[in-house]
């Protein structure tokens, strides 16, 4: 650690769950880094992979639970990488896949401040194979579409394209959309899907509350109540939904 020389950051995926789901240029980084900061949901073993000296930064992001600000992880990014450090940015799943990741890649690129990504598993395939789900599959699903359920900017909090998703053949996966699980599964049958379409509520990885709750679109939502689903949780929509292929 030189703190005459800028440093550079890091944007690790941790993947979604056990600490060996990390990519091995992931878990080398972490290895050499100076300081880690990182979200909720890692696994605490990776944080002991980190050298004793390395600087140790909780900067979580939990729907529902007091959390910092993204411009304040931004700018804890580039504060540690101004002193020299190797930097790792633990995020769970993807950083690019709904994970902010690219916010803050522009943020430290915007400040002068080398920085990396390493992909990660992403909560919408490793949580759904967790269950036995295969998001997509010969003769039942030639496609999969992610969307995420929470979106400030519309009048449900639904993305504007909602309608024409639910048109498409496939596989339909929704982060953070547990909140609006009944408001979704009314759109997506006001849309034109059956309401027999398969579809699965899961909470698995890391979570204090796993979940894996199977129905169809009519009545997805109060099985989801009735096991009393806590939040993160994905919502598998279609036929795939109803496989289990796990022993």
């Amino acid at each position: 650690m030189n703190h005459d020389t800028l440093g550079e950051v890091w944007l690790v995926g941790a993947g979604c769950g056990a600490a060996d789901l990390i990519t091995v240029r992931g878990l080398r980084l972490i290895r050499r880094c100076d300081a880690i900061v990182y979200d909720d949901l890692i696994d605490e073993a990776l944080l002991r992979e980190a050298p004793a000296h390395a600087e140790r930064v909780y900067m979580g992001k939990r729907s529902g639970h007091h959390s910092a600000p993204q411009a304040e992880i931004c700018a804890e990014l580039i504060r540690q990488a101004r002193l020299g450090r190797m930097v790792v940015r633990l995020k769970g799943g993807d950083p690019y896949l709904f994970g902010r990741g690219g916010e803050e890649m522009l943020a430290l690129r915007a400040a002068g401040v080398p920085c990396h990504e390493v992909p990660g598993i992403p909560s919408a395939i490793g949580i759904a194979a967790e269950a036995g789900i295969p998001v997509t599959h010969r003769g039942a699903s030639r496609s999969l579409h992610i969307l995420t359920g929470h979106t400030a900017d519309t009048a449900d909090g639904l993305p504007e394209e909602f309608d024409r998703v639910a048109q498409m053949e496939g596989t339909l996966v929704i982060l953070m959309g547990l909140a609006r699980l009944e408001r979704i599964a009314q759109r997506l049958m006001a849309a034109g899907k059956p309401d027999t379409t398969p579809a699965a509520v899961l909470s698995g990885g890391n979570s204090q509350n796993p979940a894996c709750v199977r129905g169809t679109l009519k009545t997805i939502a109060q099985a989801a109540r009735a096991q009393q689903v806590q939040p993160p949780a994905i919502i598998v929509i279609g036929e795939v939904a109803a496989m289990e292929l796990n022993p």
